[in-house]
């Protein structure tokens, strides 16, 4: 446990950051869930943008770095793509 009075506050800062930026990353992991499990192809495309844009406010906070950010997005953009040949055939 810290003893001086800055490495409490700065314990304590953690903490809330720590619990804030678990609630991003679930927040984010729950949508690319959500994408992932969708069958339809005009559902995804309506859930799309909603997760890319989560996952780019969870980029913007530091919670995960601006590539694996990319990442994430290049690979479902596949995924939908994929979906849409599947639909079409």
């Amino acid at each position: 446990m810290p003893n001086l009075k800055s490495a409490i506050k700065r314990h304590r800062t953690s903490l809330i950051r720590n619990q804030r930026n678990s609630k991003r990353r679930v927040t984010m992991r729950t949508f690319i869930k959500k994408l992932r499990k969708e069958t339809d192809y005009e559902n995804a495309v309506k859930l799309l943008p909603k997760v890319f844009s989560s996952i780019d406010k969870t980029a913007k906070a530091g919670v995960i770095h601006k590539c694996t950010a990319d990442r994430y997005k290049s690979r479902l953009s596949h995924l939908v793509a994929k979906m849409k040949e599947g639909a079409s055939s």
